[in-house]
């Protein structure tokens, strides 16, 4: 009886620790576990999809560094295209409103007669406001050309200047042979100008000079066409298109606008 005694707690220590050995262990089953998850990241990683990610990471950082920088870019020259608009309008209205700014604010028109108002020897810089007015006196010029003609000048003082343009465009189309046909031509590339339509602003002061070379337009329509093609970015071209101006109308205000012109740009 007194073996059987000591004979039960070790058959009850055994069961005991077979019971313990037969459950699962805490610490293998997170080695496991970590086993696993290290085996994923292995295979991520030997798929190269870190290393794209990465990549990809740091190409759009680049993307956008540069789109910020054409951003800014674009802020400068929406700035610097602002001011020169303003500029633009600003001579615009000096042209059609004061005396004595030259360079396109002259009342002349292509004349036969030599004393007419507007006559092609007419000096630069007559008030643009009273262009009408003036050109109305000329031989030739109906009263409907003068309503057609005024209306669309008016529009071009007052800013409106897509109503000015179709107004000079239908005047010049009905009326090639007018004697006022030089200065819808030339106020037509006024309004284009200061609208930036550079290639339509170039075309009517081209319009001018190769069809009336001898109007009083002439030499405020080279003197805008040199001003265009600078704005385009020709500047050979438009240095020497100023540099003409000086050459063949001395002394006049369209020379001394060029002359200005060509200071500013040199320096």
């Amino acid at each position: 009886m007194g073996s059987l005694r000591y004979l039960m707690p070790a058959a009850a220590l055994a069961v005991l620790l077979g019971g313990c050995a037969s459950g699962p262990d805490p610490t293998q089953m997170r080695l496991d576990n970590l086993d696993t998850r290290v085996s994923r990241i292995e295979r991520f990683v030997s798929n190269g999809s870190l290393v794209q990610l990465a990549q990809q990471q740091t190409s759009l950082q680049a993307q956008i560094r540069q789109l910020q920088g054409q951003v800014d870019e674009l802020q400068r020259t929406n700035s610097q295209l602002e001011k020169q608009q303003r500029q633009e309008y600003a001579d615009l209205e000096k042209r059609v409103a004061a005396p004595g700014q030259g360079g396109g604010s002259g009342a002349d028109a292509q004349s036969s007669n030599a004393g007419a108002p507007g006559a092609a020897g007419a000096p630069a810089g007559t008030s643009g406001a009273n262009d009408a007015s003036q050109l109305a006196a000329l031989p030739g010029v109906s009263s409907t050309q003068q309503s057609i003609y005024g209306q669309a000048f008016d529009a071009l003082k007052a800013g409106s200047y897509s109503v000015a343009i179709s107004g000079f465009e239908g005047f010049v189309k009905s009326y090639p042979t007018s004697p006022l046909a030089p200065n819808a031509e030339y106020w037509l590339g006024e309004a284009h100008f200061v609208n930036q339509d550079y290639p339509q602003a170039e075309r009517a002061f081209r319009s001018v000079l190769s069809r009336w070379p001898d109007s009083g337009k002439a030499r405020d329509a080279m003197l805008d066409l040199g001003n265009v093609l600078l704005a385009q970015g020709r500047t050979s071209e438009g240095r020497q298109t100023l540099r003409k101006v000086v050459k063949q109308f001395p002394g006049t205000g369209a020379a001394t606008q060029a002359e200005k012109l060509l200071q500013q740009k040199s320096g």
